[in-house]
């Protein structure tokens, strides 16, 4: 392998979205840092069966407000 060429791998904390924790080994961040999860396993659709829109004003929400003027008159 050549030296100095990889990223540094260290040991970070994964908070989930029920507020449990692990630590596990990554090159993200820095050492020490949290990577705080929006949807995880415990809370994902594929995994839980509950559908529910996930949506922090992303496509949604851009496409709601392309198309807020095209509703169907009666």
């Amino acid at each position: 392998m050549k030296k100095d060429i990889h990223p540094e791998y260290h040991e970070i904390t994964v908070a989930m979205t029920d507020g449990s924790s692990y630590t596990t080994r990554s090159t993200w961040g820095a050492a020490g840092d949290t990577m705080k999860l929006d949807i995880d396993p415990k809370s994902h659709p594929a995994w839980t069966g509950e559908h529910r829109l996930v949506d922090s004003g992303g496509q949604v929400a851009k496409f709601n407000k392309r198309f807020e003027g095209l509703g169907l008159k009666s």
